[in-house]
């Protein structure tokens, strides 16, 4: 875009383009009517590679724009559950338990969603910092010496983002997760057709693999604490050879830093929110951020648009102090909830591996929350088969 075409006052700048980017503006742009001005910022064009399993459950299906027709590369009705390699069962639904996609078709299609519903994407654009926020709006510098002027800002450029920086965003637990895009041959790509790996217990304490396929080739991943890099390409390694898969050679090898926020880091400051993994918001369990980065997403675009039309900075405040609200009290309930999951789980792999297997309440617990019908938080609620298995695995 040429410096003409970002001139003037956005009402909503959306920095990143991602699930929580796109589906900010989608949200800030449908929600505000044709007289809304909203601007989604990128520093590169969809579509692009992203490191992501894909996995699409069912609280991300429900976030999505109506009518929005999902890229699926495979349906998932089954789940193999293994301990480090050993103790092999699957578990089968007659319903699908959640879909599969490739990140660089699923988010161009959400950003496409924006587009249609009156935002305006501008790519090749880096945004290098928040030069003012105060209560005649916020301007951001970009790298080429340009800025930006807009009544709201919506951060969704990524946990390592400058947004987050200067909202104060902070993190109490970074994982690193690898990667490899398998191409299989038919015969391999059809044994793993329908089915999921999840293969945990490893030598690193709340590490886990997994494999998923999308049609001819296969998404094989590990993810583990920050820190143990050479341990983690290792495990990954291994887990491709104990799969029989070292023969094929992958189309991508990548890497990426998960972060989940602390409990009290801030979501706002003055007209600037953040978003999905900008502000820290995926499962801290089983690092999922998609359904995190939908609904946030949606909530601050907006919640954006009554931040852009605040009369003054008290209504400004009291609009930031009801986004922050309305995330700590659904995300952050389901984040808190991950949190005793994951500490459960660093200490007793064994615990969760066998009760996957061996409990179906645990089993049946699993399904409905990626089929959509609920949600970790909402199981630990619950007085009944959810809330006892949380219970049973969380004991220490």
């Amino acid at each position: 875009m040429s410096t003409h075409e970002l001139d003037g006052v956005w009402d909503v700048v959306v920095v990143g383009a991602g699930p929580a980017g796109a589906s900010a503006a989608y949200a800030a742009a449908a929600s505000g009517g044709d007289g809304v001005r909203v601007l989604l910022l990128d520093k590169a064009a969809p579509p692009r590679y992203k490191t992501c399993g894909g996995g699409i459950i069912g609280p991300s299906r429900d976030a999505l724009p109506p009518g929005f027709v999902l890229p699926l590369k495979d349906r998932v009705f089954a789940i193999t559950f293994a301990l480090d390699g050993r103790f092999q069962r699957t578990r089968r639904s007659k319903r699908m338990l959640f879909g599969l996609v490739n990140r660089d078709e699923f988010d161009q299609r959400l950003v496409q969603c924006a587009e249609k519903a009156g935002a305006v994407l501008a790519t090749g654009v880096t945004v290098t910092g928040v030069q003012r926020n105060d209560a005649d709006g916020a301007v951001l510098t970009l790298q080429d010496g340009r800025t930006v002027q807009a009544r709201a800002v919506v951060g969704a450029d990524g946990s390592a983002g400058r947004i987050g920086n200067h909202v104060g965003v902070s993190f109490d637990q970074v994982d690193l997760g690898l990667e490899a895009e398998i191409p299989v041959p038919p015969e391999v790509a059809a044994a793993w057709a329908g089915r999921v790996l999840l293969d945990w217990g490893g030598a690193i304490p709340g590490s886990y693999g997994w494999v998923f396929p999308k049609g001819d080739s296969l998404t094989v991943g590990v993810i583990a604490a920050r820190g143990k890099g050479a341990e983690t390409r290792t495990y990954l390694r291994d887990f491709i050879a104990r799969l029989g898969l070292s023969g094929f050679t992958p189309s991508i090898e990548s890497g990426h830093l998960t972060r989940c926020r602390s409990e009290e880091s801030p979501l706002a400051k003055g007209r600037v929110l953040v978003a999905g993994d900008a502000a820290g918001l995926l499962e801290p369990w089983t690092r999922e951020g998609i359904s995190y980065a939908l609904r946030s997403g949606r909530l601050a675009g907006e919640s954006a648009v009554r931040v852009a039309r605040a009369a003054d900075d008290t209504e400004v405040r009291r609009q930031a102090l009801d986004y922050s609200f309305a995330i700590k009290a659904d995300l952050g309930q389901e984040m808190r909830t991950g949190r005793q999951l994951m500490t459960a789980f660093e200490r007793r792999p064994r615990a969760f591996h066998f009760a996957a297997l061996g409990l179906r309440p645990a089993w049946q617990a699993f399904a409905r929350v990626t089929q959509g019908h609920t949600t970790f938080a909402g199981l630990s609620r619950e007085h009944g088969l959810g809330r006892q298995t949380i219970d049973l695995l969380t004991r220490h």
